[in-house]
C-alpha cells in the first residue's frame, strides 16, 4: 500500500475541528453527569461513561508526554512545516484499528491491559481530566503544524520499536477518542433506559 499525501492546512483544521466538537460535546454532555450517572454499565461486561472516560484518560497518558517531547526535539532541530503530510499504510491501519476495532488491525494492536479502566467508583474528575487532555490536544495540534509532521516519528508507548509518523498518530488518537465518546454516550443512554442497572465499583 502506497502512503497518502494530505494538505497540511486542511489536514491539521480538520483534526482541530474534530478535538474542538469533543471538547463542546464533552462541556455539555458529560461534565453536568452525577457520579451515579457516570458509574452506572448498561451491563456487566460494558464498560460505564465514566470508565470510557478513565480508559481515554489513561491512553492520554501515555501518549501526550511523548508527542509533546518528540515536538520540542523537531522544533529544536528547526524543523519547519511542509505543504502536505503523508501516512503510511501502517499509519492508515492504526488509525482504522482505533477507529472501528475490526480486521487485522485489531489483532495486532489488542487493547493492553494498561490501558483498562480500573473500575474503582468515579467522580466528574474524570471529566474534567479529559477535558485538560483535549485542550492539551488542540495545543499540540497546533505546535505540530509549525514542524514537518509527517517526519516526526514517535515510539508506541509499550511497543517502542513501532515508530509511527506523528500526523498518524494524531489522527489515531483522535478518531480513538471520538470512538470511545461515542461509547460514553451509548452506555448513558443505555442505562438510562434500564433504571436500577448495577454502578462499577
Amino acid at each position: 500500500m502506497s502512503d497518502s499525501v494530505r494538505d497540511t492546512t486542511e489536514f491539521f483544521d480538520q483534526l482541530t475541528n474534530q478535538v474542538l466538537a469533543m471538547r463542546v460535546l464533552s462541556h455539555q454532555r458529560l461534565r453536568p453527569l452525577s457520579s451515579e450517572q457516570l458509574n452506572r454499565r448498561p451491563s456487566y461486561d460494558e464498560w460505564s461513561p465514566g470508565q470510557c472516560l478513565e480508559h481515554l484518560n489513561i491512553v492520554g497518558g501515555y501518549y501526550l508526554p511523548s508527542l509533546k517531547a518528540r515536538l520540542r526535539l523537531a522544533h529544536a532541530k528547526g524543523s519547519t512545516a511542509s505543504p502536505q503530510v503523508r501516512s503510511g499504510w501502517l499509519g492508515r491501519l492504526f488509525t482504522e484499528t482505533t477507529r472501528n476495532n475490526k480486521g487485522i488491525g485489531a489483532t495486532m494492536l489488542r487493547q493492553p491491559k494498561q490501558f483498562a479502566p480500573t473500575g474503582v467508583r468515579l467522580t466528574g474528575t474524570v471529566v474534567e481530566a479529559f477535558n485538560r487532555q483535549l485542550d492539551e490536544l488542540l495545543r499540540l495540534l497546533l505546535l505540530a503544524r509549525q514542524v514537518d509532521a509527517g517526519a516526526v516519528r514517535v515510539p508506541n508507548p509499550l511497543h517502542p520499536w513501532l515508530r509511527l509518523r506523528l500526523t498518524d498518530v494524531l489522527e489515531a488518537l483522535i478518531a480513538h477518542a471520538h470512538r470511545y465518546i461515542k461509547l460514553a454516550e451509548q452506555a448513558l443512554a443505555a442505562s438510562a433506559a434500564k433504571p436500577g442497572q448495577r454502578v462499577s465499583g
